[in-house]
């Protein structure tokens, strides 16, 4: 698709942060991509939105965002929601005004669609994750108060948290890193029994079905010729969050798929694990920045 985003060039080749500022919209930009904007119409929190895509890219619409001042915050696993009173600076800085029907159906042609339900809040895709069985998988990792439907959940984690708010975290042999405790499926349980189960298996810790709290999902689609443990239709992983009344209780685990395990502080959860594919829905989730 031609465009006319104003993306401008810094004397070091890099972008211009004026975009905010005013920038015209007859600057060019010059990579091929477009960045479209719908008319700002559903209404939410006591004001109108528009959504912000790229017909190719979500690395250049990062950039055009960061730019015209967006908050990240603002990106909702595929578009950006931009509030009635930034459209006509947004379309000054070179978004394209688009039609809805339009706006929606270039982003499906595109591939950067993210399917979720309504009130679901994508995160991110991670794409062309490698797993140690040799499979890969994109990631869409979605954020969400209500559970997914059990029928397509392969296997359940928990972030377990001590009365401080510090994480429980163990150390996995077969994956070779740190992450909440979590695995697959068993027989018949449920979602909410595999959390459970994992969480006692892998610490010793004893959680209360009813005390999960469902936070997220995240959604695999197999990009390998191996197919991995999900398949279409029982592709979901659910991620939930457990809170514990005591202070850093201790971790016994029973089985010993485990190499380590410790409670940790927030930046020393971010240090463990900063790194990993689904660390940015973490990072939503419990960053004391807001998330």
């Amino acid at each position: 698709m031609e465009t006319t985003l104003g993306r401008r060039r810094g004397p070091l080749g890099g972008f211009s942060t004026g975009a905010h500022r005013g920038v015209a919209a007859a600057d060019t930009y010059d990579a091929g991509v477009a960045i479209l904007i719908d008319p700002p119409r559903p209404e939410a929190h006591g004001r109108r939105w528009s959504h912000l895509v790229s017909d190719t890219s979500l690395a250049e619409l990062h950039a055009f965002a960061d730019a015209c001042g967006m908050p990240r915050r603002a990106f909702e696993g595929d578009h950006y929601d931009v509030p009635e009173e930034r459209y006509a600076v947004v379309v000054a800085a070179g978004a394209r005004p688009t039609p809805a029907r339009d706006l929606l159906r270039a982003l499906q042609d595109s591939g950067l669609r993210m399917q979720k339900r309504r009130g679901d809040t994508g995160v991110v895709r991670a794409s062309g994750v490698r797993f140690v069985d040799g499979t890969s998988a994109d990631v869409d990792l979605i954020r969400s108060a209500r559970e997914a439907d059990s029928a397509r959940v392969f296997a359940a984690m928990a972030f377990v948290r001590d009365a401080e708010g510090d994480f429980a975290v163990v150390h996995s042999i077969r994956r070779g890193e740190w992450g909440a405790p979590g695995g697959w499926r068993e027989g018949g349980e449920s979602p909410r029994a595999n959390a459970v189960r994992e969480v006692r298996e892998e610490t010793g810790l004893s959680v209360r079905e009813e005390a999960l709290v469902a936070r997220g999902y995240e959604r695999f689609q197999n990009r390998s010729s191996e197919q991995g443990l999900w398949r279409p239709g029982f592709d979901l992983l659910q991620v939930y969050e457990a809170t514990l009344p005591t202070r850093r209780p201790r971790l016994e685990p029973q089985l010993d798929d485990t190499s380590d395990r410790r409670w940790v502080t927030w930046p020393e959860l971010t240090s463990l694990c900063g790194d990993l594919f689904w660390w940015p829905l973490a990072d939503a989730l419990f960053s004391p920045r807001g998330g």
